[in-house]
């Protein structure tokens, strides 16, 4: 069974009196390990694809399983539930805390999941050295440049152990340099077992990634692997 597993998923808005329909009969299977990209101009439906991948929405019809769970219907505390046990995020804006420092930022998501002090200070720690910042512990993120910022955010999403990694536009505020490196550092978790998917609307970016999943008015358009898949 695949990890991620959409059949037939459509989502509608009401704007006023006005129904858009933002996805139109998604079909996707994502697996265990796998490092994929979902690509689209603005408007395309790709944020309503992973805010639906990411537990943070449900479908208006169809089905949606992740890990073998049903989420389609799922009520609000069930959806913060599965996106605490068994996803991270990756946001363009790093979303850290300011007045936090990079040891309590990371330690943060495992607070709400009622893990023991000398757990969480241990799970950050490996975290931390996992991205190679232990010697900016103790620096809040105005301290710190963008792709430090970037790694941090990325130790974040790690320390709950998800199966899946969702990073929305990550290398958007980074310089190309310290963008290839968050890239690789994608491709690396992955190669260990993580399940990657980036958002983006760069095919430079998409080109890094070994599978590329264009959506285009709601609808996968193209959906097929890239020459990183055999680099």
């Amino acid at each position: 069974m695949p990890l991620i597993e959409l059949r037939d998923v459509t989502r509608r808005y009401l704007i006023g009196e006005q129904e858009i329909l933002a996805l139109n009969g998604i079909n996707l299977d994502i697996a265990q390990g796998e490092y994929a990209s979902i690509i689209g101009p603005s408007g395309s439906g790709k944020s309503t694809l992973m805010h639906l991948l990411g537990c943070l929405d449900t479908p208006s019809s169809g089905t949606m399983h992740i890990d073998g769970i049903d989420v389609s219907r799922a009520s609000g505390n069930r959806l913060a539930e599965l996106r605490n046990a068994k996803i991270g995020f990756v946001f363009q804006n790093f979303n850290l805390l300011p007045k936090l420092t990079v040891l309590q930022n990371v330690e943060l998501p495992m607070i709400y999941s009622g893990i023991s002090a000398q757990e969480r200070n241990k799970r950050a720690l490996h975290a931390i050295e996992r991205v190679e910042l232990m010697n900016r512990i103790k620096n809040t993120p105005l301290q710190l440049s963008g792709g430090q910022m970037q790694r941090v955010a990325i130790a974040r999403a790690l320390v709950n152990r998800p199966k899946i990694i969702f990073a929305d536009e990550p290398t958007g505020n980074l310089d190309s340099k310290t963008g290839a490196t968050i890239l690789q550092m994608f491709r690396e978790l992955s190669e260990e077992g993580s399940t990657i998917v980036l958002v983006t609307h760069d095919n430079k970016i998409a080109a890094e990634t070994p599978r590329r999943i264009e959506i285009r008015d709601g609808r996968i358009v193209e959906d097929a692997l890239t020459e990183a898949a055999f680099a």
